[in-house]
């Protein structure tokens, strides 16, 4: 049963950095790519009917983590309160910028909003991706200092940095964690620039299209350093993999996807650009759950045992529950999902307020 709720866990966060990412790239394209108040309207409205939407698959994880695995959702809510509380204030500001940015038909008050939105989309990117390279490294399980935990062996702090050098008592900042914080980014605005594309019809295109040239290119280099870097920092990810060589064929499949998509970007396809980095990020992530199974949170000393799908799941009586209230959750998410997206299939017409059918 643990094994089951940790695949259902996997493929509610996978689900979510799917649906959200593209917004949060899209923020960053808003950023760093669109020019002029038509253009910045336009990426907005690529987002506008399904942004909020997409932040369900968010609260449907942390519902799923609760139910199936209580102590690990106490000790990391406790543990990354720093972290938890800035990616919070992002989430707020960036709701802010959406709902407030065309209140008044001012550009100093549009152009603070676009500004907020941008960064907030850029940070919570970083974070997420930071997040990813925590649970890959680990963390100070019990804070052990010189060897003796200093609480009880499955609660941790940590802070936002300390020496930015993985340790016994790791900061969420690290030169690791930030490299995992750059993939993000990168993908992320790939995957946002994708889905602007795909909704939209405009001269935007070439630029987003020249955008993610580049960015590729800063993505390809950092995940290589990446896999490099997790070789030193926890090799026992790769166990699995070299117990069952099988699995290999997941992360391959996400690495030609990811280099199908400057080829696809060449031909100016529109829907398998977005395809591509979709599969890059599902496989990314599986991947990752697949290396660490089945420990949900490392530590990074050698003093107190991992937090594992054993010692923190529900009772029987819990899953049992679990299961039955998550079929209900689960119908509604994806009913909404479907409802919303063939409500506004299509690209966005000229008109600044009708989707049209292609």
């Amino acid at each position: 049963m643990e094994t089951l709720w940790f695949i259902i866990l996997s493929c509610m966060l996978t689900i979510y950095i799917v649906m959200d990412g593209f917004d949060f790239g899209a923020g960053i394209i808003h950023l760093f790519v669109a020019k002029g108040d038509k253009e910045k309207k336009l990426v907005l409205r690529s987002i506008g009917p399904f942004w909020d939407g997409n932040e369900v698959w968010l609260i449907a994880g942390g519902g799923v983590l609760f139910f199936a695995f209580p102590l690990l959702y106490a000790v990391s809510f406790s543990g990354f309160y720093l972290a938890l509380i800035l990616v919070l204030w992002l989430f707020i500001l960036r709701g802010i910028s959406l709902e407030l940015r065309n209140h008044l038909n001012n550009e100093m008050w549009k152009g603070f909003f676009d500004v907020v939105f941008g960064i907030a989309s850029l940070l919570l990117a970083l974070f997420f991706g930071a997040a990813l390279g925590n649970v890959v490294r680990g963390v100070n399980l019990g804070g052990v200092v010189n060897g003796v935990s200093q609480f009880e062996p499955t609660y941790f702090f940590t802070p936002l940095w300390t020496d930015f050098l993985p340790g016994e008592d790791p900061g969420v900042l690290d030169w690791f964690t930030v490299i995992m914080g750059f993939i993000g980014v990168l993908t992320l605005a790939i995957h946002g620039g994708n889905w602007i594309i795909l909704k939209s019809s405009d001269p935007i295109h070439e630029r987003i299209r020249q955008f993610i040239k580049f960015a590729w290119v800063a993505l390809v280099a950092f995940v290589v350093v990446s896999i490099i870097s997790i070789a030193f920092i926890r090799a026992s990810i790769f166990d699995n993999y070299l117990s069952n060589k099988f699995l290999f064929i997941i992360p391959l499949i996400g690495f030609v996807a990811l280099l199908s998509i400057p080829l696809f970007i060449r031909r100016k396809d529109e829907f398998k650009p977005f395809l591509a980095s979709t599969v890059f990020i599902v496989t990314m992530l599986v991947s990752t759950a697949i290396g660490l199974y089945p420990t949900l949170l490392p530590s990074a000393n050698g003093v107190n045992e991992d937090i594992s799908i054993h010692n923190s799941a529900n009772t029987a009586y819990g899953f049992s529950v679990a299961i039955k209230w998550w079929i209900i959750a689960i119908i509604l998410a994806i009913g909404y999902f479907i409802y919303t997206h063939r409500t506004f299939k299509g690209k966005i017409s000229q008109d600044e307020s009708i989707y049209e059918e292609h």
